[in-house]
């Protein structure tokens, strides 16, 4: 075994980031003594899976896969979907010994796709570089383990706590390197979603700004149909997919958002709001496997307390706003007391150019 084999399978799965889901990022490489032989990743939804990818790019290059080894970063499927099963491919091209990653949580998978492997005589090694293969897909994990999307909260403040000055003003509270790393994640996940005072105040484009990224599904929080029509959000709408989620029953405004390239989804209200676990399973049900959280700070108190968020990414800038008007990242009535507050666990720290971020996962 070469762990430098699976370091690049996980290389290659980064390649897929934006365009699988609600499919998983894996990637693949085929090795003879030591040799590539052929590599393959999943690279958008409804195309071939790694495995067979990989197998492919081994015949174009001339090379016979029989009796070589393989590196996947997640357990090979075994049942029929958009692609047919991997597991059948590797046993077809005499694969001898496969790799695996990370397991698959997926009920049609989940040990299934390892035990047809064994019983078709190829040897199996599990858990190669667990930790890296498993942090390709929290993701997928979490959506196709709960039928939710992952959701994370994420905004910028200083030092002080505040994410704009007591004028509103805030761009920028971060710098290049930390606002890159945004859109990355912009990128990567299904949908993004703001509330609507977010968009009165700031009148966000909520796009992705990254060299060959992908627009997420815009969604805009919105409980009374108040969204201003020429906002950028709204007058961009027939070019980039955008949801207005609410619990006004008000055709009329809706036909007027409508036209302008909107979906309107009806849910439940909350005490005159959008009622956010409702969402949440609307879009679930909806193949949206995952929501970045962006704003306003109403709205972030909002799902923290319903408990709808997963992951926090707080990018703290090294400046102090000042001001006891000046807003801070989460509003709401807050918790009467600390041991009442929300707890992240797993937390991990990241200097991006001279901000840094701090990310964890929320204890439930």
């Amino acid at each position: 075994m070469n762990l430098t084999f699976m370091r690049r399978a996980v290389e290659l799965a980064h390649r897929g980031e934006g365009r699988v889901s609600p499919n998983p990022l894996v990637g693949a490489v085929l090795v003879r003594e030591g040799r590539i032989i052929g590599e393959g990743w999943h690279d958008h939804y409804g195309d071939l899976h790694a495995e067979r990818a990989a197998l492919k790019d081994c015949a174009q290059r001339g090379e016979s896969a029989r009796g070589a080894e393989l590196y996947v970063t997640l357990e090979p499927c075994c049942h029929h979907g958009k692609q047919p099963p991997c597991t059948d491919a590797l046993i077809e091209a005499g694969i001898s010994h496969v790799y695996v990653g990370s397991g698959d949580p997926n009920p049609k998978v989940a040990g299934q796709g390892i035990a047809l492997l064994r019983a078709g005589g190829i040897q199996v090694t599990e858990q190669v570089l667990k930790a890296e293969c498993r942090a390709l897909n929290d993701i997928f994990f979490h959506y196709i383990t709960s039928g939710l999307p992952l959701v994370y909260l994420k905004y910028a403040m200083t030092l002080d706590g505040k994410i704009a000055c007591y004028t509103g003003a805030s761009r920028w509270v971060s710098g290049e390197a930390a606002r890159a790393e945004v859109h990355r994640l912009r990128n990567r996940c299904a949908a993004i979603m703001v509330g609507v005072n977010t968009v009165e105040q700031d009148d966000p484009l909520l796009t992705c700004r990254m060299e060959g990224g992908r627009n997420p599904l815009r969604i805009i929080c919105d409980s009374t149909l108040r969204t201003p029509l020429d906002s950028r959000i709204i007058q961009s709408a027939s070019e980039i997919p955008t949801l207005l989620a609410t619990c006004c029953e008000d055709s009329d405004r809706a036909q007027r958002y409508e036209a302008l390239g909107c979906r309107i989804l009806l849910c439940p209200g909350k005490d005159g709001r959008v009622d956010l676990p409702a969402l949440m399973r609307a879009l679930g049900a909806m193949q949206i496997d995952s929501v970045l959280l962006e704003g306003g700070a109403e709205l972030a108190w909002s799902a923290l307390r319903d408990g709808v968020v997963q992951r926090v990414q707080a990018y703290i800038a090294p400046k102090l706003f000042g001001g006891s008007r000046a807003k801070t990242p989460v509003g709401g009535t807050g918790f009467a007391a600390p041991d009442q507050a929300i707890q992240l666990k797993h937390t991990q720290l990241k200097q991006l150019g001279e901000d840094y971020l701090i990310e964890g996962e929320v204890i439930r």
